[in-house]
């Protein structure tokens, strides 16, 4: 069947979290932690923060009442002080992944259709897709938040198959996480580019393996080419 149609997730596959999160976890320790911290140590600290992150994975409110509790602050913030720094912050550091812009084009000159699937808030996950300039590649764009249905239910990829107007065959994924985006897709029938960033396989996703896994977004355009290749 011709490939009609690429789903792409956002966070550490369109929108390079792991740089992000970690220039915020630099300002903060910048900007709030004792000022008499050694070098090695505030970069122990960063360290922490972003392991404790769990590639945003761990609800905040858990992750901020940890940080309150553990880190050397100039002032301790309580909660709410906490959630407002994160909220003015965080994304004034958003980037690209390298290569997003010229990957999303590529696809769009062979014609495909583009759609995004991302699990979190509607509020964050939309102003990280406008802050990036994304919106105007995309078909559709289902974020966990606004239908209430999260990766990897398979009814999230149903829907924005649909919304696409394709079938599953005729689409494939792009994205970092094995369950929520390789994984889960594949019970659709969706196949799987992998973006291996930080995630290991899990032995136990059996029956949901990768079509092709990749390190870069720029290695796209020629796997759809082969793809195209393999189908005339």
């Amino acid at each position: 069947m011709q490939l009609e149609a690429v789903l792409f997730d956002l966070d550490n596959t369109l929108m390079d979290r792991d740089h992000t999160f970690r220039r915020f976890a630099e300002q903060l320790a910048r900007e709030c932690l004792v000022p008499v911290l050694e070098e090695e140590e505030r970069n122990r600290l960063i360290d922490y923060m972003i392991e404790r992150d769990a590639d945003g994975y761990r609800p905040k409110e858990g992750f901020f009442r940890e940080l309150i509790e553990h880190l050397p602050w100039k002032k301790r913030p309580d909660l709410e002080e906490l959630k407002a720094y994160y909220d003015r912050n965080y994304m004034t550091h958003a980037k690209a992944m390298d290569h997003a812009a010229k990957t999303l084009e590529a696809c769009r000159s062979r014609g495909l259709r583009l759609g995004i699937i991302t699990n979190g808030i509607s509020r964050l996950q939309h102003g990280k897709i406008d802050l990036l300039h994304l919106r105007p590649y995309f078909d559709t764009i289902v974020v966990s938040g606004d239908v209430d249905i999260r990766k990897p239910d398979p009814q999230i990829y149903r829907l924005a198959l649909e919304r696409l107007g394709v079938t599953p065959e005729k689409a494939v994924i792009v994205g970092d996480h094995p369950r929520n985006d390789i994984w889960g897709a594949a019970q659709v029938g969706i196949r799987g580019i992998w973006l291996r960033r930080k995630h290991a396989w899990d032995a136990e996703l059996a029956g949901g393996e990768p079509w092709r896994s990749v390190y870069g977004l720029d290695e796209i355009p020629p796997l759809l080419e082969e793809l195209a290749g393999t189908e005339q």
